[in-house]
């Protein structure tokens, strides 16, 4: 979708893959494979279209989902940090309490961009003594480089565009 949400912006759109069962069944499928046997103890999903896949994989996998949030969307006490986008800037919000010293996370979202929404999440996991094992994506944008910004990170993506 050329210029959405702004001109210049060239938006992929995940919908169609949602419509078809098959295709998002399979990409479900591929997630939870290939964290199956990994040790982790949370998924951590990055509002709003990170929740589609993150749930989904917290589910076969036994786990909690810890909803990483837009301002004014947890109840609870919480954290939070502001981040760059390649379009602006935005800020995100974690319960304090979602995720205990020490735990291992998957973190996942649609799309792997300029990395600035992923690094900000890995930031709250981090700030709550958590660690990052990975980050899930089922797009990665190659030419704008967002796996460079987490190269300290092992990075999942199912299709790149470059």
């Amino acid at each position: 979708m050329p210029d959405f949400p702004q001109p210049g912006i060239l938006f992929r759109d995940i919908t169609p893959l949602l419509q078809d069962g098959g295709a998002l069944k399979a990409v479900i499928d591929r997630f939870t494979e290939y964290y199956r046997h990994v040790r982790l103890d949370a998924v951590v999903s990055i509002e709003s279209r990170g929740f589609l896949f993150g749930a989904p994989l917290a589910y076969n996998l036994g786990l909690p989902l810890v909803p990483v949030r837009k301002p004014g969307k947890l109840p609870a006490a919480k954290m939070s940090v502001e981040y760059e986008l390649e379009y602006g800037s935005n800020t995100l919000d974690i319960h304090s309490d979602a995720l205990a010293k020490g735990d291992s996370v998957v973190i996942i979202d649609d799309l792997l961009a300029t990395g600035g929404t992923a690094m900000a999440a890995a930031k709250l996991v981090e700030m709550l003594g958590a660690n990052v094992h990975s980050f899930a994506f089922l797009i990665e944008l190659g030419f704008l480089k967002g796996r460079e910004a987490l190269e300290r990170y092992e990075v999942l993506a199912l299709l790149r565009y470059e």
